[in-house]
């Protein structure tokens, strides 16, 4: 099977076919080159994709990547990530092993099949050259021969004419010699140039255009060979990056196994736990009391004795400093249901400041005294964590700048001892002061975990001694820390005052006049007022300010004539009356 014998009559088509092949390999390349820029853009926005989704550094989101959920998704965005760069891969292995390398193949086969077509052109020319010397040769017989006819004629005509001369005779007879032997040269001449165009056109059909369509042929092959090899090769490209990709996924998988539910249940007790112990039963109140009353029962002294419970300073009350408050008459608020009380403190918000503060601007207490026991202590620690890593820190510098020192003094040539005291001066004093910090950090951290008795107890019993009024708790307006039925325990000196003096106390409490409202406030929480000397209040109720917030975190507030106490700050909006009387404007 071969072009030069089958086709040798098709040069044009040869021509049109060969172009139409190499149309071919560059649309293929054309469409690898658009295959590579879909991958790398495809791997472009799987990186943005991925970058878009990772958490940003210092951010909340940070915070809640601590979850095995979370490090789950991390894992699959970096294992994206990776994704992407397979098909960045895919895209320079077509750009350089296909594309590239096809171009410059196209270029080449340009070149040949320019040069093959050229030499059958040549040889085109060539015969139709040979072709038209046989004609013209032909032609130039043809006529020689016509011509010594003509001559011949006329000579036989003179010869047979008895009015010519002889001379004239002769002259014809030498006329028809001459184109008689011009025929005979032309003769041989068109023989000479016949046998060699059919030399040449025997050449031409059998030698060299077999030979221009045979090279034609293989290039075309090779061109068709190509092209194949390109598209295994465009197969194989996506097939390198399997075993890749099939590790990305593998992560993915093994990420999403990794996930423990547990472990996240347990990170969410630790984020969320408050340290609050959860409410007792509500005791009975009994109001057929006044029912069984008789009549000497109601007299004056008696209904101060009767009418109103009795402050029991033994057992669980022993030694709290809150029988000064007038105690709550009227019935509390009915208990919800523990689940709507469950909800309610899962959605509360202990953090927040007292409402004075946040309209002062307060930010977080130092001691974060804002935050429930639980959180507080976690803060508390990872302070003291930090505190210790920047004193190492200053320590490691310290070492480093004392070794330096000795440097110096062992090579004066290298540098001035002196100049480093004040630096090593600065990094001591930077330890002292971190060292400080870390001290009362511990310190508060010890109040946390019950090490230490609470800061400022004195103060409380003096100003539970002298002011005759509840101290419930200090630095801070969040129920988080003391509660008004008292965690601490008076000495038992103070514990036998008190006992001594709780019946006048009480009787002075309740003979005199109510204190009047210097406000109103809003409850932003419902708070359950359990302890002795609490009130307790719905969201979004309404109620008078006879007390405001003396920097103990409580406010004393009224329902109506008899039911009145303290609540924390924080869970109430107050609106203080600037024309009353005590109140205090505040900024």
């Amino acid at each position: 099977m071969s072009w030069g014998i089958e086709l040798w009559d098709q040069f044009d088509n040869l021509e049109k076919h060969t172009q139409w092949g190499i149309d071919i390999l560059e649309k293929y390349i054309k469409f690898v080159k658009e295959r590579a820029e879909i991958e790398l853009s495809y791997a472009k926005q799987l990186r943005n994709l991925s970058k878009k989704y990772q958490p940003k550094k210092n951010s909340k989101e940070e915070e809640e990547y601590k979850y095995t959920s979370c490090q789950a998704f991390l894992s699959t965005l970096n294992e994206m990530n990776d994704y992407a760069g397979q098909h960045e891969v895919i895209s320079e292995n077509m750009t350089s092993q296909i594309t590239l390398d096809l171009a410059r193949y196209v270029q080449e086969l340009k070149q040949e099949r320019k040069s093959n077509f050229h030499d059958g052109r040549k040889a085109q020319q060539h015969i139709e050259t040979c072709w038209k010397q046989l004609e013209s040769s032909k032609r130039r017989f043809e006529r020689d021969c016509k011509e010594a006819d003509r001559a011949q004629q006329y000579f036989e005509k003179m010869d047979a004419d008895i009015n010519v001369t002889k001379a004239d005779v002769e002259k014809a007879r030498q006329q028809a010699q001459i184109r008689h032997q011009m025929a005979e040269d032309s003769k041989a001449d068109y023989s000479n140039t016949l046998q060699k165009f059919n030399q040449e056109q025997h050449e031409y059909y059998h030698t060299h255009i077999p030979g221009i369509f045979q090279k034609i042929q293989e290039m075309e092959e090779r061109r068709v060979l190509r092209l194949g090899e390109s598209m295994r090769t465009y197969a194989e490209v996506d097939r390198q990056v399997i075993p890749i990709v099939g590790k990305c996924l593998d992560g993915i998988v093994k990420a999403a196994e990794s996930i423990d539910q547990k472990s996240d249940s347990q990170l969410v007790i630790e984020a969320y736990k408050s340290g609050f112990e959860p409410p007792g039963d509500i005791e009975f109140e009994d109001y057929t009391q006044p029912m069984k009353r008789t009549v000497s029962e109601n007299s004056l002294s008696n209904s101060r004795g009767d009418g109103k419970p009795e402050l029991k300073f033994g057992g669980k009350s022993k030694g709290k400093l809150w029988p000064f408050i007038k105690k709550n008459k009227s019935p509390k608020q009915q208990k919800e249901p523990l689940s709507h009380r469950f909800n309610e403190f899962m959605t509360s918000k202990p953090k927040i400041h007292c409402f004075r503060s946040l309209k002062r601007g307060g930010s977080t207490p130092e001691d974060f005294s804002n935050l429930p026991p639980e959180q507080r202590r976690k803060k508390l620690q990872q302070k003291v964590d930090e505190l210790n890593k920047e004193i190492q820190k200053e320590m490691d510098q310290r070492d480093a700048i004392t070794k330096m020192k000795d440097v110096y003094l062992k090579n004066p040539q290298m540098g001035d001892p002196a100049s480093l005291d004040h630096k090593l001066t600065e990094v001591s004093q930077n330890i002292d002061k971190l060292r400080l910090e870390v001290q009362k950090f511990e310190a508060w951290l010890a109040e946390v975990e019950g090490r230490l008795p609470a800061r400022n107890e004195q103060v409380r019993r003096q100003s539970g001694m002298y002011d005759g009024q509840p101290p419930p708790t200090v630095n801070t307006c969040a129920q988080d820390r003391e509660s008004p039925d008292g965690s601490y325990t008076e000495e038992q000196s103070q514990e036998s005052e008190v006992k001594v003096l709780a019946t006048d106390f009480d009787d002075e409490f309740d003979d005199e006049e109510p204190l009047p409202a210097i406000g109103t406030c809003k409850a932003l929480y419902t708070f359950e007022g359990q302890n002795e000397g609490t009130i307790s209040v719905a969201e979004g109720e309404t109620l008078y300010v006879i007390e405001e917030d003396k920097g103990d975190g409580w406010t004393r507030i009224r329902r109506n004539e008899d039911e009145e106490g303290y609540v924390p700050t924080s869970y109430v909006e107050v609106y203080l009356d600037k024309n009353a009387k005590g109140a205090k404007t505040y900024i």
